[in-house]
């Protein structure tokens, strides 16, 4: 419990003691009067003062105006015990209200506890701890065992395994080698790790995570706007009504001006919308932090609110569904040898960081000799074209063997073939193959079990590659050989077969799909552990490389809807139905008390469990 917290509670104790003793004394005139003033002085001068506050700043009709109106207004009808009982059990609800707010960010800060507190720099021979702001790119950091990973950087001496929890949801360490990428955020576990740092600290993981999930509350939902915009309104409505239920009864001659008072002041009492505008944000700040808890990055409330509503979900292949990891599985020359055919397709690509391009350095396995490759061309969607020795050579897909004019033949095995033709000649093809992760089956079917209508896959590989992969995984539809423009234009297509209120999500690696990304209702990018691209393209980021995590974040996002959803119903309900009991005089102060404070109370703790979204 905070500082502020103990001082309201000891206020209210004090308060309670007062108001007991002037229940009990036997005062009578001033003295009554005085005796309950004290009580309702400890506990409700901060509501005074803040309403006397937002008066002058222009800002009228707020819940501290109607509880100091309301009170007020009692002790002007002679009602001491039942306003000072108002102040103090709105206080009590405040308390409340603000530990568990305090909880929930305590418990989302505990879940993103991954801001590093320093980094170890060697200065002098010895080991300094310095703030991570101080280290600069290229510098030498020492990770001690047990310590966290202060900055992104490259693994120069030691292995050991990290504990990536806290950024991936997973419980699995990854190993950690000379040579391997750490990003900031994780825990390493065992050994002494040496790392030369390649991010400074503000373009680290750790840094773009945090600022996400800070800045998360400021992109609202539609119900969040929503309830915004109904207290606006609401409020000055109530207080009118409540002015009306106290004048015209009287001047009709159907009631006592006591008894309009005491009813509009009840009516005013009730009207205070704390459960709506606390619980419904709260309701949007829990289930991002649970959805952060299972490695899911969601910038905003209004994304969860998109997601649930999802109905189209249409998937990259490479790096998606498939691990990206591309082996060659055949070589197939025509007019030279195996070993000439993967040398040259090695030397073509080897200024290109694509998965294929990195599979045919490894196949080739030889050191390459950067000096033999000049006037590289790397040309989206198609492959490389560059000199050799001197010679012009082309590796890629059949569109760019069509480009540079050279005639080709498919292969008959399945995979990703890939084209060589030197000096205008076809010289043959490689096959490589990629493979499917472990839990795509299962992402998919859980998709369907969501609500999800229609999966789709789009790829820039051939048709018969596109075609296995989508029947393996039990997809609806698949497009293959798309360039990135053509894949805006299927999800073009697919935007207007959507039914009602239905979305369409993109699912990529967040890098070369991003005008594909930022087109879909709802980008999401897969393996964004790491990838500045990745983080920046998407609305949702998922820390791991697992496409079951979609459904589990639409599951989250179903989740924290239907607990909003059931807060804004509830408390509507309760409201309107004491204000029109207060209105004809069949609810007294007590009920008031209840529709304020105790629906609020009930429906804070219902959102709280949205906090608890993302633990199965």
């Amino acid at each position: 419990m905070s500082k502020k917290q103990k001082q309201t509670l000891w206020r209210i104790l004090a308060s309670a003691v007062l108001l007991a003793a002037a229940v009990l004394l036997p005062l009578e005139g001033w003295f009554r009067l005085c005796a309950f003033l004290v009580p309702y002085a400890v506990i409700g001068w901060d509501v005074l003062w803040r309403a006397a506050r937002n008066i002058s700043h222009g800002q009228v009709f707020d819940e501290n105006f109607l509880m100091a109106l309301a009170t007020l207004g009692a002790f002007c009808i002679g009602e001491y015990p039942e306003a000072v009982f108002v102040m103090l059990f709105y206080q009590v609800g405040e308390l409340f209200q603000s530990y568990a707010v305090g909880k929930s960010r305590q418990s989302i800060t505990a879940l993103m506890d991954i801001r590093p507190d320093y980094a170890n720099i060697e200065r002098g021979g010895e080991l300094v701890q310095v703030d991570p702001d101080e280290v600069s790119v290229g510098d030498t950091i020492v990770i001690k065992a047990g310590e966290r990973v202060p900055l992104d950087g490259v693994v120069l001496e030691g292995k050991s395994t990290l504990d990536t929890a806290a950024l991936t949801g997973e419980s699995l360490p990854r190993e950690a080698e000379p040579g391997d990428d750490v990003i900031s955020g994780c825990v390493n576990l065992s050994g002494l790790l040496k790392v030369r740092v390649t991010k400074a600290f503000e373009e680290s993981t750790v840094a773009k995570i945090l600022d996400l999930v800070e800045n998360s509350s400021s992109k609202k939902a539609r119900a969040e706007n929503f309830i915004t915009k109904f207290a606006r309104y609401y409020t000055p409505v109530v207080v009118i009504a409540a002015v009306l239920l106290a004048v015209v009864p009287p001047l009709l001659g159907l009631m006592h001006w006591t008894e309009s008072l005491n009813r509009a002041l009840i009516f005013l009492v009730i009207s205070c919308p704390c459960a709506l505008v606390i619980s419904v944000p709260l309701s949007f700040f829990g289930g991002i932090g649970g959805a952060s808890r299972a490695g899911i990055l969601v910038k905003g409330g209004n994304y969860l609110e998109v997601l649930a509503d999802t109905e189209i979900v249409v998937f990259d292949k490479t790096g998606t569904l498939t691990k990206g990891v591309f082996n060659v599985t055949a070589i197939h020359p025509g007019e030279c040898s195996e070993e000439r055919l993967l040398e040259l397709a090695a030397l073509a690509e080897s200024y290109s960081d694509h998965p294929i391009s990195r599979s045919l350095r490894e196949a080739y396995g030889k050191e390459i000799d950067a000096g033999r490759v000049t006037d590289v061309e790397e040309i989206a969607g198609h492959g490389v074209r560059a000199e050799v020795d001197g010679i012009p050579v082309a590796v890629g897909n059949d569109k760019l063997m069509e480009r540079v004019g050279v005639e080709w033949h498919p292969c008959h095995r399945v995979g990703t073939t890939v084209h060589v033709a030197l000096e205008g000649r076809y010289l043959g093809h490689i096959v490589i193959s990629d493979e499917v992760k472990e839990d795509a089956v299962q992402a998919i079917s859980a998709l369907k079990a969501m609500g999800v209508r229609k999966t789709v896959m789009l790829t820039g590989d051939t048709r018969a590659v596109g075609e296995d992969v989508a029947a393996r995984l039990g997809l609806d539809e698949v497009h293959t050989q798309l360039l990135p423009a053509g894949k805006v234009e299927r999800v073009e297509a697919l935007l207007k077969e959507k039914t009602g209120r239905g979305k369409l999500a993109f699912v990529g690696d967040g890098i070369n799909d991003a005008p594909v990304l930022s087109r879909a209702d709802l980008g999401i990018a897969m393996g964004g552990l790491g990838s500045d691209a990745a983080i920046e393209a998407a609305d949702i980021v998922l820390m791991d490389d697992k496409p079951s995590k979609i459904a589990a974040a639409i599951r989250i996002s179903k989740q924290t809807l239907r607990i909003v959803r059931q807060n804004i119903v509830f408390a509507l309900g309760v409201k309107l139905l004491v204000l029109a009991l207060g209105a004809l005089g069949m609810a007294n102060m007590w009920e008031a008390v209840f529709a304020d404070v105790g629906v609020s109370v009930i429906a804070i703790l219902n959102a709280m469990r949205a906090l608890r979204a993302g633990d199965r």
